[in-house]
């Protein structure tokens, strides 16, 4: 499809679809969202020439994973988002199955994103390139053709390039799939953005003592935090156990000491990055005053998505709020980025029994909540988290069949900080040790109800809108 056909046609969606998306009452009044058709992964977050720009693979057609571009969002204060130009559609021989997720990097000044382009064939078998493209005086941006082909000894799942600077070099880690199909994390590097070389595996399936863990790893996203090395990705195909790893596809972090000069990384276990039931493809950045943000989507790839309702109004998927990560005792903490601060209205607080406490408006709600004993917040009986002494199990009913799902976070919870939307519920535990962060559709106006009679100490405020402009 030429550029101007296909921006015809995604013109015509927004305007026909937009309407529908907005009144719908499960669209979110604080989240990023798609205006219509599907949202997934972030892309390209960074934080340039005053800005923060934040892409995201974007479906305008339909609700499918078909027709990938980016989307693109820029912010100054990480609240108030304005829409940009579409940055990249699908319109070259080396993207045409679609404009896969990447980075962007600020090279000498110029805005410049990292993406994989996806070739699919009749056949049934792929290839991806890694793809340049710089921003131009109008804001979109010009396509400059591949700069990475194919690895060998890799099959075409190969994808999600993210780079940064380090030195005099700059750095990618990519994700890939072996021919003995095993997820793995390539380390590449390149002087100029356009010649890479490929030092080697890093890190996946059967490297640094971590066994069978899965047969692709996607987006991937390598930070320092501390005095640690830290690797984010999203392993396909790892194992599920009773209290980890439930979802479709899971989110996970690793941690260590990357030593560039021998391309190795040598890292401890395994950790799920979020225990709820949606969160998927997360990205990170640093903000101008140092801080290291994440933001994910709040989604898995092949699991109940086409059942939710939003569907039948033509979008789907959002955002997770923004995160700030940090390192603490060898964990990483992400707590709701600070200046979301600024959209609570009236404090209101309560001390006293579970069972005697108010119930709460949950369309768009924060809640700090301490308690000693057992509990159960139950969310408009949509979503039930029962808040043991040594577990936290969150209970939803599927959309395929409507059984009860669960999700579980272990360990001792002392404090949670719960923030609210209208079809989702982000709960941050022990001040970010952990988070589950999941989708819902309640009727509305949703309400959640505390269930118990041990002692609770709350404060709580209604979200302002926030709407993108």
């Amino acid at each position: 499809m030429a550029s101007s056909t296909r921006l015809a046609a995604i013109l015509k969606a927004v305007m026909h679809g937009q309407p529908n998306a907005l009144n719908d009452s499960h669209y979110p009044s604080w989240h990023l969202a798609p205006v219509t058709g599907l949202l997934n992964d972030p892309n390209g977050f960074i934080h340039f020439a005053g800005r923060y720009h934040l892409f995201y693979q974007w479906n305008a057609l339909g609700c499918q994973h078909q027709h990938k571009c980016w989307g693109h969002w820029s912010s100054e204060d990480l609240l108030h988002w304005q829409h940009e130009p579409i940055a990249l559609m699908p319109d070259d021989d080396y993207d045409r199955s679609g404009c896969y997720s990447g980075s962007a990097v600020d090279n000498a000044g110029v805005l410049t994103l990292i993406y994989t382009g996806n070739v699919k064939f009749e056949d049934g078998s792929r290839t991806a390139w890694q793809c340049l493209a710089v921003q131009n005086s109008t804001g979109g941006f010009d396509k400059l053709g591949p700069a990475l082909a194919l690895p060998a000894g890799y099959t075409g799942h190969v994808r999600d390039p993210k780079v940064w600077r380090h030195g005099e070099h700059w750095y990618m880690v990519l994700g890939a799939q072996d021919q003995q199909f095993q997820g793995k994390v390539l380390l590449l590097r390149s002087e100029n953005l356009h010649d890479w070389q490929n030092l080697g595996e890093i890190a996946g399936s059967g490297l640094g003592g971590l066994g069978q863990a899965g047969y692709m790893w996607e987006c991937p996203d390598m930070f320092s935090l501390g005095d640690r090395n830290w690797l984010i990705c999203c392993p396909q195909g790892i194992a599920r156990e009773e209290k980890r790893f439930l979802n479709t596809h899971a989110s996970a972090w690793i941690s260590g000491e990357l030593d560039y000069e021998t391309a190795s990384f040598r890292h401890g276990a395994f950790h799920e990055l979020d225990a709820g039931f949606e969160f998927y493809a997360p990205q990170t950045t640093l903000t101008a005053d140092g801080r290291r943000l994440l933001v994910g989507w709040m989604g898995v790839p092949d699991g109940e998505e086409m059942c939710q309702p939003t569907v039948s109004n033509g979008w789907i998927h959002q955002m997770t709020c923004l995160r700030e990560l940090s390192a603490r005792d060898g964990k990483l903490y992400q707590q709701p980025v600070a200046e979301l601060q600024t959209l609570r209205a009236e404090e209101k607080v309560y001390h006293g029994s579970a069972d005697n406490a108010p119930v709460l408006e949950a369309q768009r709600l924060e809640l700090l909540l301490e308690c000693q004993g057992d509990i159960t917040l139950n969310f408009a009986d949509n979503v039930i988290l029962q808040w043991h002494q040594h577990e936290l199990r969150l209970a939803r009913r599927s959309l395929k069949t409507g059984e009860w799902l669960y999700r579980y976070w272990v360990g001792a919870a002392n404090r949670l900080q719960i923030l609210c939307d209208h079809s989702s519920v982000e709960i941050f535990i022990n001040d970010g040790e952990g988070v589950m962060s999941s989708r819902y559709f309640p009727p509305h106006p949703a309400q959640l109800t505390l269930i118990g009679r041990a002692e609770v100490q709350a404060r709580y405020w209604s979200l302002r809108h926030c709407m993108v402009e």
